[in-house]
Order: C-alpha cells, then sequence, then structure tokens
C-alpha cells in the first residue's frame, strides 16, 4: 500500500487499534506490518491463514470492511494484494 506521506502516522495507530481483532480472526496464525526502507510510504501487511475460507471470511467481515474504508482513503497510489504459495522453506522460521 502507497500512502500520503501525511496519512502514514495515522495508518500506523489505525493499524495498533485494529491488529490484535485481525490477528484474533479465526484462522490467522500469524500477521505483520513491514515498511519499505527507503520509501516509508509504502506498507505491507503479511498475514498467513489455516485455509484460504479463513482469509475470505475476514476480508467479508465488518472489521475488514470498517478498516478498509478508513484505510483507503490514505493511500495516494492504488494498492495491491496477493495471495502467495510457499515453495521453498529455511529451516529458520522467521515467524517465531
Amino acid at each position: 500500500m502507497t500512502f500520503k506521506e501525511d496519512e502514514i502516522e495515522n495508518f500506523l495507530q489505525l493499524f495498533d487499534t485494529v491488529k490484535s481483532k485481525i490477528k484474533a480472526h479465526e484462522g490467522c496464525t500469524h500477521l505483520a506490518l513491514w515498511q519499505q526502507k527507503n520509501t516509508p510510504n509504502v506498507i505491507f501487511t503479511f498475514s498467513i491463514w489455516e485455509h484460504e475460507d479463513h482469509l475470505e471470511s475476514y476480508r467479508h467481515s465488518e472489521l475488514f470492511i470498517e478498516t478498509w474504508e478508513n484505510t483507503k482513503i490514505k493511500f495516494s497510489a492504488k494498492p495491491e494484494a496477493w495471495s502467495v504459495e510457499q515453495l521453498v522453506s529455511s529451516n529458520h522460521n522467521i515467524f517465531n
């Protein structure tokens, strides 16, 4: 997500208020927020879900809809989202 410069802190505060609710949603096993080092207005959410149905349930939840409404007004560019599958993993788990 690419944010308007003056909306970065507002988004971080919003995320802080909803992160525990997102993590508590059925099937969410991991939630992280990543910020691009050299372009701080580019921020990624990264989540791991037990099953795709859990993610779809979250995407249709009131929590997601309200959070998305409050987030998308802060963008300076069209957001992108990807669903990916892990192909290779090292022995070290960075998500602990």
